[in-house]
């Protein structure tokens, strides 16, 4: 079994998750008292929204790099960014590795074509939603994206962090992203991305009969097939 480098901490509540679900998948493959082998390395994410939302990309990029030689010294075979947002820096990350990065999006993009998935809804943070870093991914392999409304993308921003990002779950905010869905489904989604690791915590599938895409979810599968080639 190859040894999985994870960079979370972006924010924890989603990391735990991460954990979990790498460790069940493992489980279930091989049975027994199996677990994933892995490291993790968890960032400050205080620092890191900071930076966000000041446009300093370039100084996320540095510490992320550096977390990430940090896990490649301690053995990681691969890496998996375990963040939507963050693989606005996933080529800095690459670059500064010897190791493979898993892409995010390229899972979440497979599953699509595998489920014959062409125009998909994206939620996330207005990061994720409104620059190209993401959804050029999914474009170009021929799946169309729509995103949110304005008013509806800074709903969906404003829950991610101030609310899911701090542990909370609220009701009335899961009516509001379920609202956000079948709007998208209304403008010809066939599917809708929960295209931010946090947005799991809040709706699943059993919410919906709108088939949902849990990128958490998905790279944590594709994690556990690559450490478990030959």
């Amino acid at each position: 079994m190859k040894t999985i480098g994870l960079l979370g901490g972006m924010s924890w509540e989603s990391t735990q998750i991460y954990y979990r679900l790498l460790n069940e998948s493992v489980k279930a493959r091989l049975g027994g008292l199996h677990s994933a082998k892995l490291v993790l390395y968890s960032v400050d994410f205080g620092e890191i929204e900071r930076l966000q939302h000041q446009g300093d990309w370039a100084g996320t990029a540095d510490i992320l790099v550096r977390a990430a030689q940090s896990l490649e010294a301690a053995g990681a075979d691969f890496l998996l960014i375990g963040t939507n947002t963050m693989h606005k820096v996933a080529p800095e990350i690459a670059e500064g590795i010897g190791i493979p990065l898993l892409h995010l999006a390229d899972a979440t993009a497979m599953a699509l074509k595998s489920d014959g998935i062409s125009r998909v809804g994206l939620l996330g943070t207005r990061f994720t939603m409104e620059q190209a870093f993401y959804r050029e991914r999914l474009e170009q392999v021929g799946i169309e994206v729509l995103i949110p409304d304005d008013t509806q993308r800074e709903t969906i921003h404003r829950i991610i962090y101030q609310e899911l990002c701090q542990g909370r779950v609220e009701p009335a905010s899961r009516q509001q992203y379920l609202d956000i869905v079948d709007a998208l489904a209304a403008r010809g989604a066939q599917g809708v991305i929960l295209g931010c690791t946090e947005i799991g915590m809040l709706i699943a599938q059993a919410d919906t009969s709108i088939p949902l895409y849990d990128t958490t979810e998905i790279h944590c599968l594709q994690a556990i097939e690559h450490a478990l080639q030959s």
